[in-house]
């Protein structure tokens, strides 16, 4: 079966502000809520967005900024698995 980008959906998003990292909480079709970590959105020197880039390692701000929002994260994909 080929993947199909209209059953793909981001349920929640957090963006770090100092790295640009993405951090999101995705669901393809009836499948399983999973937490996807990267790509990174790097700003051009105008200000504004680039091609989103390949999360690659992480630094000691993305390790911190993950710390401090590891609960809601957690918080908001329990919430998705309970049964309904």
């Amino acid at each position: 079966m080929p993947f199909d980008p209209n059953k793909d959906k981001v349920l929640k998003k957090w963006k770090c502000p100092e790295t640009g990292l993405l951090v999101t909480i995705n669901r393809y079709d009836q499948g399983e809520a999973k937490v996807q970590i990267g790509p990174r959105i790097l700003k051009k020197q105008d200000g504004s967005d680039r091609a989103p880039v390949k999360a690659g390692r992480l630094t000691t701000e993305d390790i911190l900024w993950l710390y401090d929002i590891m609960d809601e994260i957690k918080d908001e994909l329990t919430d998705l698995q309970r049964p309904t």
